[in-house]
């Protein structure tokens, strides 16, 4: 049914209204430590036909194009992940283990079906060879994975090492490696069901249309490539990518239609392999891997709440009901196949015992792809397809539902997780909190005092609680520094928070700030350089005594002013660096932020690096601006990105 231009923007806008909701609720969801996805899906289920009926049954087929936008920058996103410098020492862990789920899944699969055979309505009145067939099918769909999941935690927890390497490398292969054995199943299938002899032409057609896929995927990344250094305009990058990415599903499908119409052969081209390969030739063979990351970490929040949530929506609840015996049987029996194969993969490469044991949380949950192949079987055989799907249909639903709390579990169980909580939104006043009472700590208080800054001092060496002179600043006693107490600091609301204690309690309070304020600034003087790659990964800004003089000094000398600057003996002129908050700002170039005249701005932080700043560089929300000029006059610049 074709839906009018009206009915489109009512169905979007009721849509966007439950995804805010589902946005909510999977944040809350993160709070009991389940992964946001989980969230999104029980949100989607709630306002589906099946509860309250929010989305019925006619709008989730009318957004079916959400499905399809959100589809194609998930696999953006799987190939952004391919990165082939970072890949190559896990590389043999990455194929072990692939062919090990791929071989111990599809021989498992095989032969649980042809045993449950007698006890499913769809194979139960077919002969041996037709069970043959129908086994090879579902047997080909419990090997696929969900990409969309994998990247949707990984990027949740920020989690990075060589296990979700692994696990990330595992998951996007195999989802090439299904697509190509489905393909084989099918051909083999048909020829069962039909008595046809096998048709080798149908593989040479196949595996033409895997190369052009493939092709098509290196060319569209080239092309991306270019627009990602070329243009600037982020809102007009991260449109393009949304566009590009709907256009490669519906070209897929036009010429899906013609060529069945106009050709002896209809041309089956993958938009998934496409979007894959295409980001895989942006981040390995171009120089817009960084742009590409940035926009697919700006985008891909939004897309998962549409996604998960619209699928969430979609399940069909009384085919669970309907099939649930035999869906539960398949479900123990894949869980058990992967952990076997995941196993065993991973000793033959080499891989740390204790990553080879819960390997397998990782693998559980299915999605987009193997909903799609199933939904295929139901078309093309429509006697027992229906039937067919409703228990695949069921089966992905209990690996949705249960993979993704399996996979957060996994990450955390070995430590990978880099977790960094959603920092408190600015509340107009600027607020540091200071660890560590000593000379330099009550110096440090009294500057930023005299700088509009409300100022903490906690330790537990200080006696009492008690004000510093005419200061606004306050000196606390504390018995430890463990969250309860940084909470009673209101360390959660700091702008800044500076550890001035010994490196093991320095790392600790930075440690909990990240996961549990997300702090913006976090400063923390070392005594051990040693222990500065631990700090680095939580984005704190480390001062090391031993060397911090000498680099001053070399800074006086080659740049003078600057220094000057820097340290305050130039009062007519002062240096900050402020958060791009203002949404209304994003996308501008700095020529048009109509800042005061007399304010320049040095330079932009932004994902880790720091470039010099040029009248045409566009900000984007998020970006650490370093801003200089009279003191009077940044303040108001200051006051104006905030906003």
């Amino acid at each position: 049914m074709e839906l009018s231009l009206a009915q489109v923007a009512a169905l979007l806008l009721a849509f966007a209204l439950v995804a805010l909701a589902s946005n909510d609720i999977g944040h809350w969801f993160a709070r009991w430590k389940l992964p946001l996805i989980s969230g999104f899906l029980f949100t989607g289920v709630l306002a589906g036909p099946y509860v309250l009926d929010l989305l019925t049954e006619e709008a989730t087929t009318g957004l079916g194009f959400v499905d399809q936008v959100s589809l194609a920058v998930i696999a953006f996103a799987a190939g952004a992940e391919l990165y082939l410098k970072e890949m190559r020492a896990r590389l043999r862990s990455i194929l072990f283990s692939t062919a090990g789920i791929v071989v111990v899944t599809f021989s498992v699969g095989v032969v649980a079906l042809l045993l449950l055979a007698d006890h499913t309505s769809f194979m139960a009145s077919l002969g041996t060879t037709g069970r043959i067939a129908v086994a090879l099918l579902a047997a080909a769909i419990l090997v696929a994975r969900s990409p969309s999941s994998a990247i949707a935690i990984v990027n949740e927890l920020r989690a990075r090492g060589p296990f979700t390497q692994t696990t990330l490398g595992v998951t996007v292969l195999m989802d090439v490696a299904v697509i190509v054995l489905f393909a084989i199943s099918f051909s083999i299938a048909d020829s069962l069901l039909t008595g046809r002899a096998f048709d080798v032409f149908a593989l040479v057609i196949l595996l033409g249309e895997l190369v052009a896929s493939v092709g098509l995927g290196a060319a569209l990344g080239w092309l991306m490539g270019q627009l990602l250094v070329r243009v600037e305009l982020a809102v007009v990058v991260r449109g393009a990518v949304l566009v590009v990415g709907y256009g490669v599903f519906v070209g897929c499908h036009e010429l899906r239609e013609l060529s069945h119409d106009h050709l002896p052969v209809s041309i089956h081209l993958e938009p998934l392999l496409i979007c894959m390969v295409a980001a895989f030739t942006i981040t390995n063979f171009t120089e817009a891997r960084e742009r590409l990351t940035r926009v697919l970490r700006a985008i891909t929040p939004l897309v998962f709440v549409a996604f998960f949530t619209l699928t969430g929506a979609s399940l069909e609840l009384d085919v669970m009901l309907q099939t649930w015996p035999i869906a539960l049987a398949l479900f123990a029996l894949r869980l058990g196949a992967i952990a076997v194969g995941a196993w065993t993969g991973g000793r033959l490469a080499g891989d740390e015992p204790r990553y080879c044991r819960i390997a397998w949380m990782t693998y559980l949950t299915q999605a987009g792809v193997a909903l799609g192949l199933a939904k295929n079987v139901a078309v093309a055989f429509p006697d027992w397809g229906p039937a067919f799907a409703t228990t695949l249909i069921a089966l992905i639903v209990f690996n949705q539902l249960v993979g993704p709390p399996f996979f957060k579990w996994a990450i955390f169980k070995v430590g990978e997780e880099n977790l960094r909580a959603e920092p408190a939104p600015f509340d107009g006043v600027r607020d540091a909190v200071i660890f560590g009472v000593e000379g330099q700590s009550l110096a440090l208080a009294r500057v930023l005092a005299s700088n509009g800054w409300q100022v903490k001092l906690a330790d537990v060496q200080v006696s009492r609680d008690r004000a510093m002179g005419d200061m606004d600043v306050f000196v606390h006693h504390v018995d430890d520094f463990e969250l309860a107490t940084l909470e009673s600091l209101h360390a959660d609301r700091a702008d800044a928070i500076v550890c001035l204690l010994t490196d093991e309690q320095n790392l600790h309070i930075c440690q909990l700030a990240f996961e549990n304020f997300g702090t913006r600034v976090l400063v923390a003087r070392i005594d051990d350089r040693r222990t500065m790659p631990a700090y680095q990964e939580l984005g704190v800004l480390v001062v090391d005594p031993k060397i911090a003089m000498i680099s001053l000094l070399d800074r006086s000398v080659r740049s003078p002013a600057m220094t000057s600057i820097l340290l305050g003996m130039d009062e007519a002129t002062d240096m900050v660096d402020v958060e791009l908050g203002n949404e209304a700002l994003s996308g501008f170039a700095v020529k048009e932020l109509r800042l005061p005249l007399d304010v320049a701005v040095l330079y932009v932080h932004r994902d880790g690096s720091t470039r010099s700043c040029q009248a045409t560089t566009v900000l984007e929300v998020g970006d650490l601006v370093t801003l200089s000029g009279p003191p009077e006059e940044v303040e108001k610049a200051v006051m104006k990105l905030e906003a």
